[in-house]
C-alpha cells in the first residue's frame, strides 16, 4: 500500500518521505513547488528522494481543485495520507493573505474531499501549528486550551483546518490526527526560519532582527525528533468508538529557549558574533511557546531527546556544506 504526503518538497515533508521510504514504504509526494523561499531548495530535496525507486511526485497546487483530482485519480493503493503541504509564514500572512486562504482552506478541503472517497483508507495525519494558541499566557500549551483567539491570520487557518477535519470525521468517520508543531528547525529547514536567516546574515556580516527586544522564548523542535513522532502518529489510527476518530497533539520539545540563548548557541557554532539590531514586538508574534506533550509521550511514544546546544551545531554543518562555505 502506498503513502501519500502533501507538500513532500517541503522541509517536514522531505524528511517524512525520506523516513518512510527508509522503512519500505510506498510514498507519492504532491507539491506545487511554490516560490514562496528558494525554489532551488526544494528542488534539491525532490532529487534526494528520487534515488529512491518507490519514491513518486506529483506537481500541482491542490488549490487547484480540478488539476489536483486529475493528478490523485492516477494513482491506485492510497491507504494514509499526510496532509502537509499549506502556505507557511506569520508575518507573510500579513502581506499575502490570499495565498493562505487558498493553499490552507481550499487545499484542506481538497484534501478532505479526496480521503472522503478512498475506499481503503486507514488514516489522514495532517498539520496545525502551535500557532493556534494564539496570545494563550497559561503555559505550557496544552490541547485542551482555548483557541478561539488567533492573532495571525495563518494560525486563523490552521484552525479553521482542525475544525474542517474535526467535521469530516463525524460525518464520514474518516480517522484523522492533526499535529500542532512548535517551531521546527535542523538541516534542510526554511530558509524563512530564524535560525537559517540569522546563519545566513551572520555569515555574511549582516545585522539580525531581533523582535520583542530578544525578551522571547520558542520551544525549538529539531527535525530527527518531529519525524518519528509524525510516523508514530500515522501508525496510531484514532479509535472511532466513542465519537469522531478525530484528535490533536502537540509535538514539541518540551523546553522552551530564550532567544537569545539560541543566538548564544550559534555564534558559538559559527565562530562569529553576531551583530542585533533589536526591534518590537510584530504583529502576529507571540512572546512564547511552550508544547505540554504529555499526551503525545503516553499515546504515540513520542520522546524528543535533541537540545539546541546539539541541534543547532548540526543545522550550521549542512548550512555550510549545502552553501558551499
Amino acid at each position: 500500500m502506498t503513502v501519500l504526503v502533501t507538500g513532500a518538497a517541503g522541509f517536514i515533508g522531505y524528511h517524512l518521505s525520506a523516513f518512510l521510504l527508509e522503512r519500505g514504504e510506498t510514498v507519492v509526494g504532491l507539491d506545487a513547488v511554490t516560490d514562496y523561499y528558494d525554489v532551488g531548495l526544494k528542488e534539491a530535496r525532490i532529487a534526494r528522494l528520487e534515488r529512491y525507486d518507490r519514491f513518486s511526485l506529483l506537481r500541482c497546487d491542490l488549490a487547484d481543485r480540478d488539476a489536483a483530482s486529475a493528478a490523485l485519480g492516477g494513482v491506485a493503493d492510497i491507504d494514509r495520507v499526510v496532509h502537509l503541504a499549506a502556505q507557511a509564514g506569520v508575518r507573510h500572512s500579513r502581506e499575502r493573505p490570499f495565498a493562505y486562504v487558498e493553499s490552507n482552506l481550499v487545499g484542506h478541503a481538497t484534501v478532505l474531499e479526496f480521503c472522503r472517497h478512498l475506499p481503503r483508507l486507514r488514516h489522514l495525519v495532517y498539520a496545525s501549528s502551535s500557532s493556534v494558541y494564539g496570545g494563550n499566557s497559561r503555559l505550557p500549551f496544552a490541547v485542551g486550551d482555548r483557541t478561539d483567539s488567533p492573532v495571525s491570520l495563518y494560525a486563523a487557518t490552521k484552525r479553521a483546518n482542525e475544525h474542517m477535519s474535526y467535521c469530516y470525521s463525524h460525518l464520514y468517520r474518516i480517522p484523522q490526527t492533526g499535529l500542532r508543531f512548535f517551531t521546527v528547525y535542523g538541516p534542510w529547514g526554511r530558509p524563512d526560519m530564524a535560525l537559517y536567516k540569522f546563519t545566513r546574515a551572520i555569515l555574511e556580516g549582516r545585522p539580525i532582527a531581533v523582535f520583542n527586544d530578544g525578551d522571547m522564548k520558542r520551544d525549538f523542535t529539531y527535525i530527527d525528533d518531529i519525524v518519528p513522532g509524525v510516523a508514530a502518529a500515522l501508525d496510531t489510527p484514532p479509535d472511532a468508538a466513542n465519537g469522531a476518530p478525530h484528535r490533536l497533539y502537540n509535538l514539541g520539545n518540551d523546553r522552551p529557549e530564550p532567544l537569545m540563548r539560541l543566538i548564544a548557541v550559534l555564534e558559538e557554532s559559527l565562530g562569529r558574533r553576531a551583530e542585533i539590531d533589536f526591534q518590537p514586538l510584530q504583529p502576529g508574534d507571540v512572546k512564547e511557546t511552550w508544547a505540554d506533550i504529555s499526551a503525545t509521550r503516553r499515546d504515540l511514544g513520542f520522546a524528543p531527546a535533541t537540545p539546541i546546544d546539539a541541534g543547532v551545531p548540526r543545522f550550521v554543518a549542512w548550512f555550510r556544506s549545502y552553501h558551499g562555505i
